[in-house]
């Protein structure tokens, strides 16, 4: 007997082991789609119905439904996209993935989607109990389980940790659920590479590697995955992303993908690619070491952005050396250029008055541009890593003539303050938090980075340890808003003081505003990107700036959360008045038109 994974919408359809791969549309996901996020935060479903209809047209089998955005009802929003496409018979003929973090999301949408869907996802991130209680429901509502390949520990990263939860996963499904091995889908993790981090270079191999373990050791099971997320270093950049992504496709479905969340529009074809463009996508998808200099990621950079010129090729220019000092360092602080660096700063150190304004000056200002263009998707993530590394070379010249000024001012040794700094429970990520504290540790400040994963409770006691003056927090993916708004209901709950920073590409200043702040009677501060962190602890720690500072802020946020409360939402009438309003029907009176002609025409 075949083993068939059957889901359904309208229509039915069957992965075997043998499918082609199967296309999982993308843009009805608020997280993964900034123009549907605009309109559902809007309210306008009629056009985020058309969004999935798009999807559909484009050619996704199956499409994904999210809504988990910070400052949506997400279980509302869920329920009522669902009941809108059932109506759509072009678009409910395919299945769909109900994506959540949050298990009431799922359920709720799983009570009304039709057909057989898929839910994304269920984990063992709080343990086997839970997850076994999850699972039993998904089998109970009829639908099948995505695992993420995620446990007590957090995110797989690494092939061995991969395929060691997929393992433990796969047993307890089927010995102790009775889930059929072919409706078990696992997600094995895909992040982001050519991020400039070395420690990221293996991401890509490593999901290939577990996708054909998983499709080899563990029979029937299928495997998927969010494909834009292997890009995302390139945002901003629409060709040189749908060639990675091509690229990372075309290896994983010959090592046994079955489907994976897409833009159903925007897929390429592997042997269309340019060739040198493909050639250089590899290397970095593959990790493929090339022995020389410059690394895979910096040649891929370099072209990316000759892509971006719409082909044009960049020639070395040296104009820029001819501007003023506080331009030349800009200008490599946002190129990534350390050739001159150290005799730049050294210029700019005889030019002002004490070395440390060098700093909170002309470097400051640039890493301010690096964060705008990054913000823009003007710049790529291994271009901003590449830029706090020449700004720890520029402030590791300064940091002697530094220390000799506290030497004789008697402050030496003396941080302007201690930060203690983590990705919290939940989240693995730690590439924004990484940059920002190198930034915060070029311009003297002390930095405890807990590292990911990092509960509520430990953040919290090493604060008090440490006698930390700034805690801060970071998370990239949705449920990390929730723990961040827990850790300042339990900073309240002790007691403490400390000005509590927020951060990461979730995060807003409207939801910190909304949901966070008013869980702490402290200072909570939205910290847009790296290079605002210095500015914002600094006048934390500032006895001069700081009552001001907190006082805006807080007059900020309070707008903020009047201008939220003042939102109406859709005029809800009385029963009684709705019906008043019913169609009006007159038949007696209506004539029908009569037809030009009658019978059939020859």
């Amino acid at each position: 007997m075949p083993h068939v994974l059957h889901l359904s919408g309208l229509e039915p359809l069957a992965i075997s082991d043998d499918s082609l791969f199967v296309n999982v549309g993308e843009r009805t996901n608020v997280t993964g789609s900034r123009a549907f996020a605009k309109l559902i935060l809007a309210g306008d479903f009629g056009g985020a119905v058309e969004v999935a209809r798009q999807q559909v047209q484009n050619g996704a089998q199956m499409i994904d439904v999210n809504m988990d955005e910070a400052m949506l009802d997400s279980k509302a929003a869920m329920v009522k996209f669902l009941q809108l496409i059932a109506s759509e018979p072009d678009i409910a003929r395919v299945p769909v993935m109900i994506d959540s973090s949050k298990w009431e999301v799922i359920e709720a949408g799983l009570k009304c989607v039709q057909g057989k869907p898929i839910v994304n996802s269920i984990s063992l991130k709080e343990g086997e109990g839970e997850f076994l209680r999850q699972a039993k429901l998904v089998r109970r509502y009829g639908a099948a389980p995505i695992v993420m390949a995620f446990d007590e520990r957090g995110q797989a990263d690494t092939f061995e940790r991969k395929i060691g939860i997929c393992r433990r996963a796969y047993d307890l499904l089927v010995d102790r659920v009775g889930i059929a091995p072919e409706d078990i889908i696992f997600d094995p993790n895909v992040f982001a590479i050519a991020t400039g981090i070395e420690e990221h270079n293996n991401y890509a191999v490593d999901y290939i590697n577990a996708t054909r373990w998983i499709r080899t050791h563990l029979p029937h099971a299928k495997v998927s995955g969010g494909i834009s997320n292997v890009s995302f270093s390139f945002r901003g950049n629409e060709p040189v992303r749908e060639a990675i992504h091509t690229v990372f496709l075309y290896h994983a479905i010959r090592a046994g993908l079955t489907m994976g969340i897409v833009n159903a529009g925007q897929l390429g074809v592997y042997d269309e690619i340019e060739p040198a463009l493909r050639e250089l996508v590899e290397d970095i998808v593959l990790n493929r070491c090339s022995g020389s200099d410059p690394t895979a990621t910096e040649r891929l950079v370099s072209f990316a952005e000759t892509v971006k010129a719409r082909g044009k090729v960049s020639t070395e220019d040296l104009s820029w050396r001819e501007g003023s000092i506080e331009a030349r360092l800009s200008h490599a602080l946002v190129k990534g250029i350390t050739t001159y660096i150290i005799e730049d700063t050294e210029e700019a150190r005889r030019q002002f008055a004490r070395p440390i304004q060098v700093i909170e000056g002309p470097l400051m200002n640039g890493m301010n541009v690096v964060g705008d263009l990054f913000g823009a998707g003007k710049m790529f993530l291994p271009q901003v890593v590449k830029s706090a590394r020449v700004m720890k070379q520029a402030v590791g010249h300064l940091v002697p003539y530094i220390e000799e000024e506290k030497a004789k001012s008697g402050d030496a040794g003396k941080p302007k303050g201690t930060i203690v700094m983590a990705t919290v429970k939940g989240d693995v990520h730690d590439i924004g938090k990484n940059i920002v504290g190198v930034v915060l540790q070029c311009n003297n400040f002390d930095v405890i980075d807990l590292g990911v994963m990092v509960p509520a409770q430990r953040i919290l006691e090493t604060a008090r340890d440490k006698n930390a003056d700034i805690i801060g927090l970071s998370g990239l993916i949705t449920p990390s808003l929730e723990e961040m708004a827990h850790v300042a209901h339990e900073m309240q709950r002790l007691g403490m003081t400390q000005p509590l920073l927020i951060g990461g590409a979730t995060t807003s200043r409207v939801h910190t505003a909304v949901k966070i702040a008013p869980n702490y009677a402290g200072v909570t501060v939205y910290v847009p990107d790296a290079s605002r962190a210095v500015g914002v602890a600094s006048n934390l720690l500032s006895q001069d700036l700081c009552g001001g500072y907190v006082a805006d802020v807080a007059a900020d946020y309070e707008k903020i959360r009047l201008q939220h409360a003042g939102k109406k939402g859709p005029k809800i009438v009385a029963i009684e008045v709705a019906r008043a309003n019913a169609f009006v029907t007159d038949w007696k009176s209506y004539v029908a038109p009569v037809p030009v002609s009658l019978g059939r025409r020859e």
